[in-house]
């Protein structure tokens, strides 16, 4: 994630996922935002369905109003924005930026830990989604994946996790699947929902106490967010 990225339209159904999955159950949620710095590239831009309320805010308007207000203007966008809001309710945040190095890296995850102790759910919410091949831990730019290893250890942690996935050149039926497999094998005993937009797919991996939740969640989203986020049926 990135400050610029603050308040899209990515932004809008991200938040309006999590907001549909907490008026399911009564989670106590950690966002992690897994921040990096800025650059110079043109992510970040859908803001126009801001202008268009006739289209958009009947997904959630309290979210859609809220966006509305924080967007005001545009130039100081900032996750902190939303942290000081309502709009998620009772979420705590971890807000470090996350670095490159191996040591940087492992300190930020233990402060993760740490910060995530007293949560049921954890978001992630790195820039582009669970690391590949290309860019092995420790290693330049790095700090935009989630790695497999703090996967694990957040499950052992006993957390159930929400997890940011761009879609990559792949076809997404297969990614979507290849991707559930791999977290089935990472978190023992876990059930995992899979919700798609246009361009990202969220994976929802629940630990066995919070299975019973599975139900009302997706129906919660089908319910407000239909043509929008699309659960994936097996």
């Amino acid at each position: 994630m990135k400050n610029k990225y603050f308040g899209d339209i990515n932004d809008y159904r991200k938040y309006g996922l999590i907001r549909a999955i907490f008026s399911s159950n009564r989670f106590s949620l950690l966002v992690a935002w897994m921040l990096t710095p800025d650059d110079s590239s043109n992510d970040g831009k859908r803001t126009d369905y801001l202008n268009k309320p006739d289209e958009w805010w009947r997904y959630d308007s309290e979210l859609y109003k809220g966006l509305q207000r924080l967007m005001s203007n545009p130039r100081a966008r900032n996750v902190r924005l939303i942290e000081n809001t309502k709009l998620l309710p009772d979420a705590k945040y971890f807000s470090h930026e996350v670095p490159d190095p191996s040591k940087d890296r492992s300190d930020w995850f233990l402060d993760l830990l740490s910060n995530a102790k007293d949560s049921d759910l954890v978001f992630l919410d790195p820039d582009n989604g669970i690391e590949v091949n290309s860019k092995p831990y420790g290693r330049k730019d790095s700090s935009k994946y989630l790695y497999w290893r703090e996967i694990s250890d957040l499950w052992e942690q006993g957390k159930s996790l929400l997890i940011y996935q761009h879609f990559c050149r792949e076809k997404r039926q297969s990614f979507i699947q290849r991707l559930k497999e791999r977290l089935q094998k990472n978190t023992r005993d876990s059930l995992i929902a899979a919700f798609t937009t246009s361009h990202v797919v969220f994976f929802l991996v629940l630990q066995p106490e919070h299975h019973k939740y599975h139900n009302s969640i997706v129906a919660n989203v089908e319910k407000y967010w239909t043509s929008q986020i699309q659960f994936c049926k097996d």
